[in-house]
């Protein structure tokens, strides 16, 4: 879900279906959370602190209450909250904020007329919203068609994706999107330059089409011009661009149709980046493949892999996050930890320095939920613990009749 337009300019990955990369078995999203922490590149306000200043550390962000979800954009941010609306910080050139303008925003403003919401996605100039009547809803760039509803033309507000319905999860690519359905299928409609859509072909499409020979499906991410999906059968399958190894089938090929990445099997959760790719397994390790070069893949090295290997020194992780060149990933423990590019401090370690192995962000504990955008990170905050009651102090009342003690003569 990026473009790679120059260095520190192209971005964007939303990992995982809702937006937050969440573990199946672990769900990490609670109602009422506290809020949200951000850290890195900041120069359109995704932050959404109120600042366009970057953060090597993170930034508890204020006003946000009440965040169940989390999804993070080239340069935007999208958060739900409980009541089921989603609120929107960062850039806006394309109206990917949904709030009727163009405008950039440092603090994070209502996305109009969306509610019961249940989950957002967002790709690089677009964002994407499941409704609790399995309906999906869309903003922003629409260049391709990523909106789905039938044209090519940008929405400032938010419209419905055309014909589709019964959808369980959603993902967001550069300019792509992905729906999973309740029966187990996946439909993808906007850019397919290089088969993104999974349809066989390389047509754009400006209105969803069923992703071709793939069912039984649990979970989707998607990339900048890839798309992933997890099966119920714990194996990761790919489509798309493969420039770098990013599909996991031990080849560069483009797939314009579904091909299983190889030596991997127990799967529990996927991500996508630019142009590598991350699954959680269900022993708590991460793997990673495709391109290398900031460190993306966590091996100690800088090599490009075409098929997955294990990032270096992680156990017990819950939920793993993808950006353009970095990577974040939520332990058990509640700690966060990340690798990869580091030019904006995404990694979120008080420095600017690339990570080739997992480091720990510092400050943060009991986190409930990660997101990765282009350059910056988000961790989901648990709620304040509560504040106890002071007790009512005693009082020295003077006693008097008929209260007084009776004087007694022994």
């Amino acid at each position: 879900m990026i473009r790679r337009l120059a260095p520190h300019i192209a971005v964007v990955v939303l990992c995982l279906a809702v937006g937050l990369s969440i573990h199946p078995l672990l769900p990490v999203v609670a109602a009422g959370s506290a809020g949200v922490a951000a850290w890195g590149y900041n120069s359109d306000g995704q932050l959404g602190d109120g600042t366009v200043i970057q953060r090597t550390s993170p930034v508890n962000i204020t006003g946000l209450i009440g965040v169940t979800a989390m999804a993070a954009g080239r340069s935007h941010t999208l958060v739900l909250k409980s009541d089921g609306t989603v609120w929107a910080s960062g850039s806006n050139g394309h109206g990917e904020l949904g709030d009727g303008t163009t405008t950039f925003r440092t603090t994070a403003v209502s996305v109009s007329g969306l509610t019961g919401i249940t989950a957002i996605a967002a790709g690089t100039g677009h964002s994407l919203a499941l409704k609790n009547d399995g309906t999906v809803w869309a903003w922003g760039d629409n260049s391709y068609g990523e909106l789905g509803d039938g044209t090519t033309t940008p929405r400032v507000t938010p419209v419905a994706v055309t014909s589709l319905t019964g959808v369980t999860a959603i993902a967001a690519g550069n300019a792509h999107s992905l729906a999973l359905k309740n029966d187990g299928t996946v439909w993808a409609w906007g850019d397919n330059v290089s088969g993104d859509l999974g349809d066989g072909t390389t047509t754009q499409r400006s209105m969803p089409v069923q992703v071709n020979s793939l069912n039984q499906v649990s979970a989707i991410a998607a990339g900048e011009y890839h798309s992933l999906a997890l099966k119920t059968d714990n194996t990761v399958w790919g489509w798309g661009q493969n420039s770098a190894g990013q599909l996991g089938d031990g080849s560069t090929a483009n797939r314009p149709l579904p091909v299983q990445v190889s030596v991997l099997t127990g799967a529990a959760s996927i991500a996508a980046g630019d142009f590598h790719s991350l699954a959680l397994k269900n022993d708590g390790t991460v793997w990673a493949w495709g391109d290398n070069l900031g460190g993306d893949l966590g091996d100690n090295t800088t090599t490009q892999r075409t098929a997955p290997v294990q990032v270096n020194g992680l156990s017990g992780v819950n939920a793993v996050a993808a950006g353009y060149n970095h990577n974040v990933a939520l332990k058990s423990d509640g700690t966060v930890w990340t690798w990869g590019f580091n030019g904006n401090g995404q990694l979120g370690d008080a420095s600017t320095i690339n990570r080739y192995t997992p480091v720990m962000v510092s400050g943060l504990s009991g986190v409930m939920g990660i997101a990765a955008g282009g350059f910056h990170s988000l961790a989901l905050l648990p709620p304040p613990p509560p504040t106890p009651t002071p007790p009512i102090p005693a009082t020295n009342f003077p006693l008097a009749p008929p209260y007084a003690p009776a004087n007694i003569t022994f």
